[in-house]
């Protein structure tokens, strides 16, 4: 059995009854002891929704191979328009994770600091092994 939300083409499989136990139970002993940690992720989804776009994944990879670039570079690199790519760098410092500074007529980013470069390089090489492992079956 399957719960499906939605009408028409847009119909979504939310869960189906292989997802869910089958009874209710929780090992007490587990849940004291963890319960306390789960609010140490608070803030971390906001990095994440950073991440989930592709043009602001592509941007945060990219400086993080570079100490750091200025929005026609980076716009350059990733073949996006200076609008566009001034408009991503801005939400990304916006969110804490790249930081800016002024050169005359230039702006240069960079990442804000090495926790966001290795998120970023932990998610790319996943994407590498699942690609691999696609390819393998």
């Amino acid at each position: 059995m399957s719960i499906i939300v939605g009408h028409g083409r847009k119909r979504e499989v939310i869960f189906t009854v292989d997802d869910i136990c089958e009874i209710q139970c929780y090992d007490e002993e587990k849940v004291r002891r963890l319960k306390p940690y789960a609010s140490e992720s608070e803030g971390a989804a906001k990095i994440f929704k950073a991440l989930a776009d592709d043009t602001r994944a592509k941007i945060i990879h990219i400086l993080s191979l570079e100490d750091e670039l200025c929005v026609c570079d980076v716009a350059a690199i990733i073949g996006s328009s200076i609008a566009n790519t001034s408009h991503h760098l801005r939400l990304l410092r916006n969110m804490g994770l790249a930081k800016y500074r002024k050169e005359g007529k230039l702006v240069f980013y960079s990442l804000d600091d090495d926790h966001v470069r290795h998120l970023i390089s932990a998610g790319i090489e996943h994407a590498k092994e699942q690609k691999s492992t696609v390819r393998a079956t």
